[in-house]
């Protein structure tokens, strides 16, 4: 999970302790990104810097190279990682990996090229937001040796000195993949505040360190408001509602199809097929049903991204929702058409008939 926000020499001794399975620091900063394209204008663009296992870490899609190595970290080489948006404004739809970008007053070797990657919220930041993208991403080494300017800082030293002990302006991220991994590291973190605390670089005693796990971070900044929790809980209640509505209304309507029944079991029909006949209607009940309710859905969320709120830009449906939306309205109608179903494939052919 992120820690707040750390001043270099604290961030490099944790990232030096190696303590987790990866770890990484990071800020963010603006360069002006300017091409060798005829034509091309130069363009402020945001952009990370970040050590080697921040790719890694959060799972950065790559279409053209990769990231760079824990060497390039220690050398402070000068190369970058962009995204496929800035890699076209640059270079077209020629191949990046190889060539030369030219950022800020510096020129830096492309090694990688990523998807248009865009978490929302941008969790890693220490000022998260939904609308804030990453267009570039260089080693935290190469910015602190080039004096990069980063867009925060908290501290008592000018923004340029970023490697003093009072600027805090990095955020920390670790990955610890069982509880024994966390109690260790959390164990760590509090004697290394002991330890800083007696050489006199700390003024408040040490207490237990506070590690966050990504929803409770996000939770902390207020960026989730819990009235999107309530509404989620809210929405699957409804969803058990609809479907013990379906199961009586499905029944009903199968037992009325009694006597329709009976003559097709004495016509050779078997019950499976009784059974085969009504999950059908069933999944096409659930396939309108997914359908309406998309369209429903749709003009909820187009409701909701008038909302003044930030988040609320980010409600929209993508292709895999909207896919997951149909089949569980299919699932739902089949699970709630069993029962009906099976009453009706077992209803005695001879009783019906007498009454026809």
């Amino acid at each position: 999970g992120p820690l707040v926000a750390m001043t270099w020499p604290d961030a490099k001794a944790l990232l030096e302790a190696h303590k987790g399975v990866r770890q990484t620091a990071v800020a963010r900063g603006d360069l002006v990104a300017r091409s060798d394209r005829p034509g091309a204008r130069p363009k402020s663009v945001n952009g990370s810097f970040a050590t080697h296992d921040f790719f890694a870490m959060f799972g950065v899609p790559f279409v053209q190279g990769g990231a760079w190595s824990a060497e390039d970290d220690a050398a402070q080489a000068p190369v970058v990682v962009l995204s496929q948006k800035l890699a076209t404004r640059l270079f077209g739809d020629a191949v990046a990996v190889g060539k030369v970008a030219h950022l800020g007053k510096h020129d830096f070797q492309v090694v990688g090229v990523t998807r248009d990657w865009q978490p929302r919220p941008l969790f890693y930041a220490i000022q998260p937001s939904f609308d804030a993208a990453d267009r570039f991403f260089l080693p935290l080494s190469t910015a602190i040796a080039m004096d990069l300017d980063s867009n925060w800082s908290n501290g008592w030293g000018e923004q340029s000195s970023k490697t003093n002990a009072t600027t805090a302006w990095l955020n920390v991220w670790v990955q610890l993949d069982t509880p024994e991994q966390v109690a260790d590291y959390r164990q760590y973190l509090t004697n290394y505040a002991a330890q800083q605390k007696a050489l006199g670089r700390y003024q408040r005693p040490p207490g237990d360190a506070n590690l966050y796990g990504l929803m409770s971070w996000l939770g902390r900044l207020g960026l989730v408001p819990g009235d999107v929790f309530l509404q989620t809980w809210l929405a699957l209640g409804f969803l058990i509602v609809c479907i013990v509505n379906i199961v009586a209304l499905l029944l009903a309507k199968f037992l009325r199809r009694s006597g329709e029944i009976s003559v097709r079991r004495a016509l050779g029909a078997t019950r499976r097929d009784i059974f085969r006949q009504f999950g059908v209607e069933a999944a096409l009940i659930g396939v309108s049903g997914g359908v309406l309710g998309i369209a429903i859905a749709e003009l909820g969320l187009w409701s909701v991204r008038h909302r003044p709120d930030d988040y609320a830009q980010v409600a929209h449906m993508d292709a895999p929702m909207l896919l997951a939306t149909v089949l569980s309205a299919i699932v739902a109608s089949l699970l709630a058409g069993l029962l009906p179903a099976w009453r009706a494939c077992r209803i005695t052919p001879a009783l019906q008939l007498k009454t026809l």
